[in-house]
C-alpha cells in the first residue's frame, strides 16, 4: 500500500460491521517545502481523526469525547506534545540520512511514520503495526512475528540491519504495538461509547416531497458511520427502484443517509407490505419504520387547500397582478470535521530515544 495515500487517506480502517477498533498515529517530515510546517502529526480513533498537531506548536483537539479525555487525563496532553517534538528531530535527522544515501538531496522530499495497534471488542484479540515511507513509496516496516524489520527496497537494508540489532528498541515497539497501545485504544473506546450513548441516538423520517415523487426514508444522529439502511418487502430487501445516497457528516460528529423508495408503481393497498430498516454496527436492534401515508412527513399543499388571494388593483391598461407561493422540501447537508494525549512516563515514550541512537 502506497504510504502516502495511507497518511492522507486512512480509510483502509475495516468498515461495515467489524467489530475491531483501531488507533493510529500519522507523521510526516518534509523538506523543499513553503508555508508548512517542517512536521504535521494526526491521531485516529477506527477512521476518524481526532487530533492534530505540528512542529509550529500547533495542537488542535476537536471531538469532544477527546476533550473529555484531555480534561481527565491532563498528562495525555502533555505526553502529545513531547511526542510531536520528538519525532521532528528524529524525522528530520533520518530523512536527511535517507536523501544522501538516494542522491536526492534537492527537491521536495517527505519522510513518514505511522504506528498504532488494533483491538477486536469480541475475542480481545490485538495487533500492531509501524511502518515508515519515504516520497510516498513503502521504505520499512516492522513484523511482530519475527520482531525484526522488513526492507521495501534495496536501499533499506542498511536501516534494517542496523535497527534489527538494536534488540532493545525491536522489544521496545513489541511492548507497545501489544500491550501499551491496545489498553490505551481500549481507554478510548470506552470514552467514546459513554459520550455517544448519552448525546447521540438515531432519528429516522419518512419524507415525501408530493405525492408522486419517492418516500425517502432518512435518519440522523448516529455514530459511527459502520451503519446500513434499506427498504423491503414481505421480510425481504428490495433493490429495484430504490435509490442509495451516501453518508454524510453532521456538524456535530454524528451522521446522515438517505435511501429513497420509488413508489409510483406501487398500489395504495400494497404500502403496508413495505418497511424501511436502519442498522447500526454494534447494536442489536434494528429501527423499523413501516411505509405508511401517516407516518410521511411533507410540506405539500393541495391546489384545491391554497387559501384565496383577494387582489385589489388599481386599473391599469395591461397589467395584471397574479401571486402564488409553492413551497417545498429540503434535504440539507452539514459539516464536520481533529491531537491526543497520555502518560509522560508512557514507556512508549522511550521508543524515541532508541531511534535516536539506532542513527549514530
Amino acid at each position: 500500500m502506497n504510504v502516502f495515500m495511507l497518511l492522507m487517506l486512512p480509510l483502509f480502517f475495516q468498515k461495515g460491521f467489524a467489530v475491531k477498533h483501531y488507533l493510529r498515529d500519522f507523521f510526516t517530515a518534509s523538506s523543499g517545502t513553503q508555508n508548512l510546517p517542517e512536521l504535521m502529526a494526526f491521531g485516529t480513533f477506527d477512521d476518524d481523526q481526532f487530533g492534530y498537531c505540528d512542529s509550529s506548536g500547533r495542537t488542535e483537539t476537536q471531538q469532544e469525547w477527546i476533550k473529555k479525555i484531555l480534561q481527565d487525563n491532563p498528562e495525555h496532553y502533555e505526553y502529545y506534545v513531547q511526542v510531536c517534538k520528538q519525532y521532528k528531530d528524529f524525522l528530520s535527522g533520518y530523512k536527511e540520512t535517507l536523501n544522501q544515501q538516494m542522491n536526492q538531496t534537492e527537491g521536495v522530499h517527505t519522510f513518514q511514520r505511522m504506528h498504532g495497534c488494533e483491538w477486536d471488542d469480541e475475542t480481545e484479540d490485538v495487533g500492531g503495526i509501524i511502518q515508515y515511507g519515504y516520497d510516498g513509496e513503502d521504505f520499512i516496516s516492522f513484523d511482530l512475528q519475527t520482531s525484526t524489520w522488513v526492507a521495501a527496497k534495496p536501499q533499506t537494508l542498511i536501516t534494517k540491519h542496523k535497527w534489527d540489532r538494536d534488540l532493545l528498541y525491536c522489544e521496545s515497539i513489541k511492548n507497545f504495538q501489544l500491550h501499551i497501545c491496545p489498553e490505551r485504544l481500549k481507554m478510548y473506546f470506552g470514552y467514546w461509547k459513554r459520550f455517544k450513548k448519552n448525546t447521540a441516538g438515531a432519528s429516522v423520517s419518512l419524507l415525501q416531497r408530493t405525492p408522486s415523487s419517492p418516500v425517502s426514508c432518512h435518519v440522523t444522529g448516529f455514530y459511527p458511520d459502520n451503519a446500513e439502511m434499506f427498504w423491503r418487502r414481505d421480510g425481504q430487501e428490495v433493490h429495484e427502484d430504490v435509490q442509495y445516497w451516501e453518508i454524510l457528516p453532521n456538524h456535530d460528529d454524528t451522521f446522515q443517509m438517505t435511501v429513497e423508495l420509488n413508489i409510483s408503481l406501487i398500489k395504495p393497498e400494497d404500502w403496508r407490505r413495505y418497511e424501511c430498516v436502519f442498522h447500526l454496527s454494534g447494536v442489536k436492534e434494528e429501527i423499523v419504520t413501516r411505509l405508511d401515508r401517516a407516518n410521511i412527513i411533507t410540506n405539500w399543499v393541495p391546489p384545491s387547500e391554497f387559501p384565496v388571494v383577494t387582489v385589489v388593483a388599481v386599473v391599469v391598461p395591461g397589467l395584471l397582478l397574479l401571486a402564488l407561493c409553492i413551497s417545498g422540501l429540503y434535504l440539507w447537508r452539514r459539516k464536520y470535521s481533529g491531537f491526543w494525549p497520555a502518560n509522560l512516563s508512557d514507556p512508549s515514550l522511550s521508543q524515541t530515544s532508541s531511534e535516536a541512537e539506532a542513527l549514530k
